[in-house]
């Protein structure tokens, strides 16, 4: 799934819980699924008032939210690998000791030190974080870029779009209305990546496509329709199967 402006701009608290509640609603910061107060749920022969359903979705749909967010890319953690995977041990309850036995480095105090670098990087986001929030209140010129989505395989420069810029490369590229076909399909990466974005949303996330299917709703987009599939599953917005015979939106 594309990570929401929900997800964006929730606070600390809403994003540990993996929700938000707005207006007797609650949403699933992690996948976007809803909930409404004064609904019961039914699941598994038990019966969930709203928010206990949400939480009860986090927990079967996506493990914890720690589990979700450390799965993130490395760009949107600011993670490397090794923290990432010490993180994880020490979030499953792992002494120093289990964990330099598990990952097979130095000793009980070199964890220690890691536990140390971890917590600086703790500090130092916080008051980068405070200086963001303050920057908001001053900076008038600050653009609106778009949003990474959780998928994502290739996290780079092509992702530094404005949503300025991302509507210039649909109208030049969709001529007749992003309902429309495709005009050509993009050189350069940014354009690809707004053009695929926009393609994506002709498929419904939950269901399941044949190849024929997938086939028959790219066909009026664009005539090499083959193209614009091996894409949109290089960039992370489709999945398949092995064999092909299978084919699911991801965002």
């Amino acid at each position: 799934m594309e990570l929401s402006e929900q997800f964006w701009n929730a606070s600390l608290e809403e994003l540990k819980r993996g929700f938000i509640e707005d207006k007797g609603r609650f949403f699933c910061l992690l996948c976007g699924t809803e909930t409404e107060r004064g609904i019961i749920y039914p699941e598994d022969g038990l019966l969930f008032e709203a928010e206990r359903y949400m939480r009860r979705h986090i927990e079967t749909s996506h493990g914890s939210v720690f589990d979700y967010l450390i799965r993130l890319d490395k760009k949107l953690t600011g993670l490397t690998d090794h923290q990432s995977a010490l993180l994880h041990l020490f979030y499953q309850g792992k002494t120093d000791k289990e964990v330099q036995a598990e990952l097979n480095i130095g000793s009980a105090s070199t964890i220690r030190n890691h536990r140390f670098v971890l917590k600086e990087k703790e500090r130092q986001a916080k008051v980068f974080l405070a200086l963001m929030e303050l920057l908001k209140e001053k900076d008038q010129y600050a653009p609106s870029f778009i949003n990474l989505h959780q998928t994502a395989r290739m996290v780079d420069d092509r992702y530094n779009i404005t949503e300025d810029e991302n509507q210039r490369i649909l109208q030049k590229f969709f001529p007749e209305g992003t309902d429309g076909p495709l005009k050509s399909f993009p050189p350069k990466e940014k354009q690809k990546l707004a053009v695929l974005r926009e393609i994506v949303k002709h498929f419904q996330s939950g269901q399941i496509y044949h190849e024929k299917d997938v086939n028959e709703i790219l066909q009026p987009i664009y005539a090499d329709y083959v193209t614009i599939r091996r894409y949109l599953i290089e960039y992370g917005f489709l999945d398949r199967k092995p064999d092909g015979s299978q084919y699911w939106r991801k965002i």
